[in-house]
């Protein structure tokens, strides 16, 4: 199934239209537990995400020039009309071979106090620093004094298809993902910062997926959105069907002229944001962010040396704790209650990457560097071989 990508632009503003695409679940990929709406982050009341995705020429890689293949992922807690309104979070790295900007604080005070954006490993600087300056032009902080502030700002590596090196992420696109963000249906696949990302052997990038579940007599959700650019073909895993080994011999990443390094197979990087509106505390937040691991890994993520896994998860509840100047009162769930939110959170992290892969498609980068869309068709026909496609679904012919 082909992406439609529509583009109109009205005095100068750019909005991007992206047809309804088939998720893992529509080709029969059977997973366990319960979905929001819209199986996605903003499941999650207030969360709002949006992308800038900059796609431009073909052929050899001119540095400076392109081709660019690289984008912007910006992610509201509670929205960006709430402005300024911190969330007790916290984070977790599998493997640090990467970068979070804002982290340490976040860690030290409990509170993730900004958006978070995620987009190419040699763009977290510019990003960063947009994001500072749109503080300052729309009073982010209503008013407030604030003499300092610690933007959150993930990456994962795209240069194998952008031309990572010629620095094409500008501060209109950080503007553009911002004003961007939106609640509801999100796009998943080669949009935002996933644009020129690959995943275990096939074409990856931004996914993904939620969880609604009860604890006694609450109804709560667990929502993740995934930057999937991480893992070896052989170790990817589907459904517990090794369709990496499946497909070993089918639609391999070409490298006509990859840059020069010492990249092995299976190094990459992913980035998973949780959110959750369970009342949990920052010590708490840290571990749902070390369960995060288990859904990478039962993909097929392994962790690799070369790879920056870092995680990071936010809880919506307790609006009002942050204070500066008064104690607060909150609520926080019993450790002993957390079981719920450990499996949602596995599950969830496990169906965005497939999503990611699934959504995304072929994309020739730099040099003719190309990665290759998962094949639904084989995949359909491997699950079905190893009897582990969901019989409930119909699959149409793509």
């Amino acid at each position: 199934m082909k992406r439609t990508f529509l583009v109109f632009i009205v005095m100068g503003m750019c909005f991007h239209l992206y047809a309804q695409k088939p998720r893992a679940r529509d080709l029969g990929v059977p997973f366990v537990g319960k979905t929001g709406e819209f199986n996605a982050i903003t499941d999650v009341k207030g969360v709002e995400v949006g992308y800038s995705t900059i796609i431009s020429g073909d052929g050899e890689n001119n540095i400076g020039k392109g081709p660019i293949r690289t984008g912007v992922t910006a992610i509201f807690p509670r929205g960006k009309a709430k402005k300024f309104s911190p969330v007790y979070a916290n984070w977790y790295s599998l493997n640090g071979n990467g970068e979070m900007t804002g982290t340490t604080w976040v860690t030290e005070s409990g509170f993730l106090e900004t958006p978070i954006m995620i987009t190419n490993t040699n763009s977290v600087g510019v990003v960063r620093d947009a994001v500072l300056k749109w503080y300052v032009d729309t009073d982010w902080y209503s008013g407030e004094d604030w003499w300092y502030t610690y933007p959150v700002v993930a990456e994962t590596y795209d240069g194998f298809l952008n031309d990572i090196y010629g620095f094409h992420v500008k501060e209109e696109n950080v503007l553009e993902a911002i004003n961007n963000t939106t609640s509801g249906k999100i796009a998943e696949g080669n949009v935002g910062g996933g644009t020129g990302m690959m995943c275990l052997g096939f074409k990856g990038g931004t996914g993904t997926s939620s969880r609604v579940f009860r604890i006694k007599d609450s109804t709560y959700t667990v929502g993740v959105i995934v930057q999937s650019n991480f893992g070896a073909k052989r170790n990817l895993s589907i459904a517990g069907v090794p369709v990496g080994i499946e497909l070993k011999d089918t639609l391999n990443y070409k490298f006509n002229a990859p840059p020069t390094s010492r990249r092995q197979e299976g190094d990459g990087s992913i980035i998973v944001i949780i959110a959750t509106d369970v009342p949990l505390l920052p010590h708490q937040l840290k571990r749902i962010a070390q369960r995060i691991p288990l859904g990478v890994g039962i993909v097929g993520g392994r962790g690799s040396n070369g790879s920056g896994d870092i995680f990071l998860a936010f809880s919506t509840a307790n609006e009002t704790a942050f204070n500066r100047d008064e104690s607060t009162t909150v609520v926080s769930m019993s450790n002993d209650q957390l079981m719920p939110v450990f499996e949602a959170t596995v599950q969830v992290v496990e169906e965005a990457i497939i999503n990611a892969m699934v959504a995304a498609e072929t994309m020739e980068g730099i040099n003719g560097n190309t990665a290759y869309a998962l094949p639904h068709d084989l995949l359909i026909k491997t699950l079905k071989k190893y009897n582990r496609i969901n019989k409930n679904v119909t699959i149409k012919n793509e």
